[in-house]
């Protein structure tokens, strides 16, 4: 590749970091051509599948402000840029991984956070964004439903308290 050419890859790559919400770092030794376009197919629109050399991938990088990849960018490396929810695209890559043991998560960077091979499984193992809000509702709905029982209950309570009391004092006269 001549110089231009590189020169524009990296410029690609670079604006590529930028706009990406998260990135992962795979080794896709041994995969097959079908194989990676079915990972491509289950990561969906929102992600990209890239491969190119380790030291244009290292070049984009330090131009994009990420730092602490190189330890990753070592041998066949494939990056995935996701925009939008990258714990889902962690999840993807984890099962694909299962499933195709060719496929290897050697890190990311995702929030301002480079992740190691550990740290890209336990940001899989959070729960989407989607779970978290469904969560968060039905936590309030809960608790609104608490509140409004609490407010029944009182005016409930000095009803039947005047009622008894009324009751008593017929028994009396």
């Amino acid at each position: 590749m001549k110089r231009p050419e590189k020169e524009a890859v990296v410029a690609r790559l670079t604006e590529d970091f930028r706009n990406a919400d998260a990135v992962y770092l795979t080794e896709y030794r041994g995969l097959t051509v079908p194989q990676i376009s079915d990972l491509r197919e289950k990561l969906g629109r929102d992600t990209s599948y890239t491969v190119a050399k380790n030291t244009l991938f290292r070049i984009a990088a330090k131009e994009a402000g990420i730092e602490g990849l190189d330890d990753a960018l070592a041998g066949p490396t494939a990056v995935v840029f996701v925009s939008g929810d990258f714990i889902e695209a962690a999840k993807v890559l984890r099962d694909f991984a299962k499933t195709n043991k060719n496929l290897i998560v050697k890190g990311g960077y995702a929030d301002g956070t480079v992740y190691d091979e550990e740290g890209t499984k336990q940001l899989a193992d959070l729960k989407s964004r989607p779970e978290l809000l469904a969560e968060m509702a039905g936590a309030l709905k809960g608790t609104m439903s608490k509140a409004a029982r609490l407010f029944n209950a009182l005016p409930t309570k000095a009803v039947r308290t005047v009622d008894a009391l009324r009751e008593k004092q017929e028994k009396a006269a």
